[in-house]
């Protein structure tokens, strides 16, 4: 049975080392929060962080994972700073519409600035390209992650 780090605990997933992060989490572990969209790393609905990084989970297998840190949206909204940050300006800008993509588009957001503090529109539409929303709401997204940026300077 692989263990994995996730959100900073060592969990026992009992899945073959072939299943995808996204099922893992979803149907063997619960974690309900990242959401399947597309299932071929399109949409960006299954991003979770690997070693901070932003990555499709629903392609990616859990023996990628072994020995890395999985950080999944609900670390992310509940004890990380940035990641705090994010949530509060999408709520404040009422980013959600129909919410689904939402978990995928708050990961890449943090991820991006944890590695930019004040991203320009350009950096912003290049880390975000790979999350899709049906619902339009990337006005929305992108005056959002410059309101995270603005509180987390």
């Amino acid at each position: 049975m692989p263990t994995l780090n996730i959100n900073g605990k060592e969990t026992a997933v009992d899945a073959d080392e072939s299943t995808p992060i996204l099922w893992a989490l979803r149907d063997t572990l619960g974690m309900t929060g990242t959401k399947f969209g597309c299932g071929a790393a399109l949409c960006g609905a299954c991003t979770v962080h690997l070693n901070g990084a932003p990555i499709r989970s629903c392609i990616t297998p859990i023996s990628a994972a072994a020995g890395q840190k999985i950080t999944t949206i609900e670390a992310i909204a509940s004890s990380d700073k940035v990641g705090k940050a994010v949530h509060a300006a999408w709520v404040k800008h009422d980013v959600a519409q129909c919410g689904y993509c939402q978990s995928g588009q708050i990961m890449s957001a943090t991820a991006l600035l944890k590695g930019k503090k004040k991203p320009s529109d350009a950096d912003i539409d290049t880390a975000m390209a790979g999350n899709v929303c049906r619902c339009g709401t990337y006005v929305r997204i992108r005056a959002a992650i410059h309101d995270a940026a603005r509180t987390l300077a």
